[in-house]
């Protein structure tokens, strides 16, 4: 739920909630109360305080003394009948009410006589009545409501006929005491409910999501916030856990770089300490006058040469992989004329796979006039990774090493194959990886940083294009590379 929405329902409900929990309080114990004296004109007998009553009260003695008066305008002496003042008194028995008629200074005639003689001393004297009104007069010590109209009987004595109604509902002082505790108590249960549901609401997801930081600060990235909450709440609850998680593989990645970084330089350690060796015995030898004859020391100085050019490559390599690894790979793009292009990079890796007594086959496909966007220089080091490693893993006495250029349409697809020991299924996905090695046992003959294919990678996917492997074990590897054409 959103915060907008839940102040709206807070204030609604701290205006709405005291309102309908009073109103059922006071429902409880009538309504539509007003003042006795204002409203009716009522007489207290026996309180200083305000009374109060309900109008159902005055009604039921003012449709009887309606009647009465009546009758007294007729035929008074029917006051006197005592069928006419028992049907009165039958239908009054079930509204809490009862008459007496007063002759003189004694009862003439009751409905209740135990309560008559009770009420009877304090009834007002003859001549009291306030005709034209509603007025009354309210007993409060002993809960009676008393009206009166008065008349002369047929031998002129004084007569008063009185309708005494028990009033059990009336509100004292002592009663609005506790409508106004009541009213408190509301107040309080809604202020105890809405900070309860504030709390659980707001709080509460506040305090786990502290929780939550506080561990990410502490280096915890496991602790995981689960909410199905919708609204800023549940926004929030996401927003850490995708936080969370892109910190976990960031640091992820970290830690596998420092490994890899660890793994790049016990690489380069191990490939450049086996050709160093290498120089130091020969230099050695020739030092202490092994190589006595010319022969000899032509043959120590192209091996201290070969060894040399090795060291070299290594370097470059761990060059190249550092500008990768910044994406500070040096680019010139230029058009180039594909079978111009490549025709000049087999004539050159021709020489020296001629001198190492492998045979290259080269087969262009593609139109004379086909070009494509590439920086030449990073081009040939893509090639020349490639022939390397072929090379490097050429197991058998006549290497073969085929370069094809095979037209896709919008595309040119460059395919080099060799005829080696070929690369496992299991390695087959891996071989693009930086430092991933086939080799594991690292012999000088076929060491590498385990860089090349990754920067060869790289260098094609900044040319637009991809790269993946072909390979069956024991008979031969082939790279293919694809280059969009420039139309």
């Amino acid at each position: 739920m959103k915060f907008r929405t839940r102040l709206l329902i807070m204030s609604l409900t701290i205006i709405l909630l005291p309102l309908l929990l009073t109103s059922a309080a006071l429902l409880v114990v009538g309504s539509h109360i007003e003042d006795a004296e204002s409203q009716f004109g009522f007489l207290d007998r026996g309180s200083s305080s305000f009374i109060y009553t309900i109008e159902n009260y005055s009604r039921i003695s003012e449709e009887v003394l309606k009647e009465v008066r009546q009758q007294i305008r007729q035929n008074p002496a029917k006051l006197e009948e005592k069928e006419f003042l028992d049907k009165i008194t039958l239908d009054l028995e079930d509204k809490s009410s009862y008459i007496i008629v007063r002759k003189d200074d004694t009862i003439f005639y009751t409905g209740d006589e135990a309560a008559a003689k009770k009420i009877f001393p304090a009834l007002p004297e003859y001549g009291n009545e306030m005709p034209g009104t509603e007025a009354g007069y309210y007993y409060n010590d002993i809960k009676k409501l008393v009206k009166e109209v008065d008349f002369r009987f047929s031998d002129g004595s004084e007569g008063s006929f009185f309708v005494i109604t028990s009033v059990s509902s009336l509100l004292s002082r002592k009663t609005l005491y506790n409508m106004a505790f009541a009213f408190i108590l509301v107040l309080i249960l809604t202020s105890v409910l809405l900070t309860r549901w504030i709390q659980k609401g707001i709080f509460t997801p506040i305090d786990q999501l502290n929780k939550a930081m506080q561990n990410i600060a502490e280096g915890n990235l496991e602790y995981m916030l689960a909410t199905h909450e919708r609204g800023e709440i549940g926004e929030l609850y996401r927003n850490y856990e995708d936080m969370r998680l892109r910190l976990k593989e960031s640091l992820d990645e970290k830690f596998e770089h420092e490994k890899k970084n660890r793994e790049l330089i016990s690489n380069i350690s191990h490939d450049l300490k086996t050709p160093i060796t290498a120089v130091k015995g020969y230099v050695e030898g020739i030092m202490d006058g092994v190589a006595d004859t010319p022969e000899k020391m032509d043959k120590y100085i192209k091996t201290i040469y070969n060894k040399a050019n090795d060291m070299d490559r290594l370097i470059n390599e761990l060059t190249t992989y550092s500008g990768i690894d910044n994406n500070r790979i040096p680019y010139n793009f230029h058009r180039i004329n594909v079978a111009e292009y490549f025709g000049d990079c087999v004539e050159e890796v021709g020489l020296d796979l001629e001198s190492k007594n492998i045979q290259l086959n080269y087969e262009d496909l593609v139109e004379p006039s086909t070009q494509i966007i590439a920086d030449p220089e990073q081009l040939k080091r893509v090639i020349n990774n490639i022939i390397g490693n072929s090379v490097k893993y050429l197991d058998k006495e006549q290497g073969v090493i085929d370069i094809r250029i095979l037209d896709e349409v919008d595309s040119i697809r460059v395919e080099i194959e060799d005829n080696g020991k070929g690369i496992a299924a299991k390695d087959l996905p891996n071989i693009f990886e930086r430092f991933y090695r086939t080799d594991a046992s690292r012999n000088s003959s076929q060491g590498g940083s385990g860089i090349g294919l990754s920067i060869v990678k790289k260098i094609i996917e900044d040319h637009g294009g991809y790269i993946w492997a072909t390979s069956k074990e024991f008979e031969g590897t082939c790279m293919h590379f694809v280059i969009r054409k420039y139309n």
